[in-house]
């Protein structure tokens, strides 16, 4: 959703200013057309040429500055712009901000900005915990178009360790998007589950598939910043793919057993359901409560199959409520993933490849073909997951409102 979007990046003097060459490179990757207004102290962390080039346009550190395109250089970017981030927001620019005190470039530009405003606190945890700045950052917090990031503990520039750190980048982009994202999800309850399971052969060993739960958390990514209440059933993924998803909530399984016991206590109080996950069709009959050793002669495993979350809640669905599934097949994908559709009452599928290179497992990329029970087919090029994320959601949205629509 960054993509075509003005955003205007606003850096006052902390250490952390270090940090955003990298956010300024992130928000352009994603397609922003970005406008870099600093503090004098901020330039003398992060050098102006260095922004200036990462965003190709001048950097408004003067309010009188002949170089500015108007005289009015704040209520200039107050019209240009869609969005401010404030990083880092030092407990001087936060303390101006909840004052409305305007005396440089950057609190000038924020007094006249109305649009929605990010702001990253970054200070020593002392001036961070301090009554008046605790005090200022709820002041703004309570303003509608200000959202204020947390501010995660660890190690300080200045040698302490506490809360005060500047959120990353990454995160930054992320609230962002999501504040930039139509609502048209909103008052929506979205029950989703994602990555593998792991099967228990004994203590140490363990059956499961490659899934990482990119896809799968890059749709809930999706569907949350467009407004969705949104709760996981989550199978072990890494942190790095967890994060996409902080806003969610997240309910942390192991097993098909525990996964299809967590979505079908769920499942009632939502109005959409997604199953992403890939969930093992067979576990072992018995898992062993020691390692089993080498023996020197083979060993037999006996599976037995594993509940059918998508079956079980096909024959729960409710009028109202919407349920799609995923299928990943190897051969005849389209028609099994028609037949899936239709013998587990499914409102849609998302039918996934392995066919091409780049797609599916343990990749950033992935091709799909959605299908619908109505007959239609959606065959999507490779795409990053990001953007197949959008592509389902605009579908899950659709399919919600007609869901919505109908009469009673």
């Amino acid at each position: 959703m960054l993509s075509g979007k003005h955003i205007v990046v606003g850096i006052s003097g902390g250490i952390a200013a270090y940090k955003i060459p990298q956010l300024i490179r992130l928000l352009t990757k994603a397609g922003a057309e970005v406008r870099v207004c600093a503090t004098h102290n901020a330039l003398e962390f992060v050098g102006e040429v260095t922004l200036r080039t990462l965003s190709n346009a001048p950097v408004y550190s003067e309010v009188f500055a002949p170089e500015n395109n108007r005289a009015t250089e704040h209520i200039s970017l107050h019209d240009w712009a869609d969005l401010t981030i404030v990083a880092p927001a030092t407990a001087n620019i936060i303390g101006k901000m909840a004052n409305g005190i305007a005396d440089d470039a950057l609190s000038t530009m924020l007094l006249a900005m109305n649009k929605p405003i990010v702001v990253a606190p970054s200070m020593n945890t002392n001036m961070f915990l301090h009554p008046a700045v605790v005090r200022n950052i709820d002041t703004i917090g309570l303003w509608d178009n200000v959202t204020v990031m947390g501010s995660p503990e660890g190690l300080l520039a200045c040698g302490d360790t506490g809360a005060g750190r500047m959120a990353e980048p990454e995160d930054i982009c992320l609230i962002a998007d999501k504040l930039l994202e139509p609502q048209t999800l909103r008052g929506k309850r979205v029950l989703l589950t994602a990555g593998p399971t792991k099967e228990a052969i004994d203590p140490v060993r363990f059956i499961s598939n490659h899934s990482s739960g990119k896809m799968a958390y890059a749709l809930a990514h999706e569907l949350e910043k467009r407004g969705a209440e949104v709760t996981i059933i989550s199978g072990e993924v890494a942190s790095e793919v967890r994060r996409r998803a902080n806003d969610c909530t997240i309910i942390d399984v192991t097993s098909a057993e525990q996964m299809y016991a967590a979505t079908t206590e769920r499942f009632s109080q939502a109005d959409i359901a997604i199953l992403c996950a890939a969930v093992a069709d067979y576990r072992p009959e018995t898992a062993a409560d020691r390692k089993i050793k080498r023996s020197g002669e083979e060993l037999t495993l006996r599976l037995v199959e594993n509940p059918d979350i998508a079956a079980r809640l096909g024959q729960l669905k409710q009028a109202g409520q919407l349920l799609v599934g995923f299928a990943l097949e190897t051969d005849n994908a389209e028609q099994n993933a028609q037949d899936k559709l239709k013998k587990k009452n499914l409102d849609a599928i998302v039918l996934n490849s392995l066919a091409d290179k780049g797609a599916g497992f343990n990749t950033d990329t992935n091709k799909v073909t959605i299908l619908l029970a109505n007959g239609e087919a959606m065959h999507y090029p490779l795409k990053d997951k990001t953007e197949v994320a959008r592509d389902i959601a605009e579908v899950v949205t659709r399919l919600s409102d007609k869901l919505t629509s109908l009469p009673l």
